[in-house]
């Protein structure tokens, strides 16, 4: 994940049960095609996260000069935020997500595929999680790679993994390909959403092979059903 400056931002928009680990026969990493995964509405995960019980010492910035102003929250069996989108296009190269298509391109990833390959960002859903620090440490509470995050916008429901770890105090950023499944524009320089994004991060989950996404959708469905049982 990179920072990405505020005014950059502007400029280039200007310019243009309980948690577990579930194994899968299939290792490939289709493109997501259905704007609606699973069997639980967008609405009613919403439901359960109006409110927010803090888990973090302090706030998040979504960029590098906004004010420091999200949460990470805690529910019965996940954590969640409510942020904007950036856009990771990080890990391996494509024609998608390169040098010259992403200013901020790095070739890894913190978590890596089942062959110990980085991830592929434009045709994995995943999602970038604020590097530990003395506001959160993801894995104290039970985030871990791999993990399973139902991510919310415009009534649309995404099942992504936990797949990279980005700057200390900055949150809200996923792949190419979860903003592309969510309708929102995927370009790493010029793309994203400002607001809207809900991220329901399913605790002690992981799927295995961690690029497998229809894993991700089976287990996230099944989690987001007991999400909406326990609280």
């Amino acid at each position: 994940m990179r920072m990405r400056p505020l005014t950059l931002v502007v400029i280039c928009s200007a310019a243009l049960l309980t948690a577990g680990v579930l194994p899968a026969a299939a290792t490939g990493a289709p493109s997501p095609t259905s704007a609606q995964e699973g069997t639980v509405s967008a609405a009613d995960l919403l439901a359960k996260v109006t409110g927010c019980s803090q888990l973090s010492n302090g706030k998040y910035r979504t960029d590098e000069e906004t004010s420091a102003t999200i949460p990470v929250c805690g529910k019965n069996g996940a954590v969640f935020w409510k942020a904007d989108m950036d856009i990771d296009c990080d890990g391996q190269r494509s024609s998608k997500c390169n040098e010259d298509t992403d200013p901020w391109y790095q070739d890894d990833t913190a978590f890596h595929q089942s062959d110990g390959k980085p991830l592929k960002a434009d045709s994995l859903p995943y999602v970038v999680v604020p590097s530990s620090s003395s506001i959160w440490n993801y894995s104290g509470a039970g985030i871990k790679g791999g993990g399973v995050v139902a991510v919310i916008y415009d009534n649309k429901v995404e099942y992504a993994v936990v797949g990279d770890t980005g700057p200390t105090k900055i949150i809200g950023e996923a792949s190419y390909a979860t903003a592309k499944a969510l309708g929102i524009d995927p370009d790493p320089e010029s793309g994203g959403t400002d607001s809207g994004v809900t991220y329901i991060l399913f605790k002690n989950s992981q799927v295995s092979p961690l690029e497998n996404h229809n894993a991700a959708v089976t287990l996230g469905d099944r989690l987001a059903r007991q999400f909406l049982r326990d609280n």
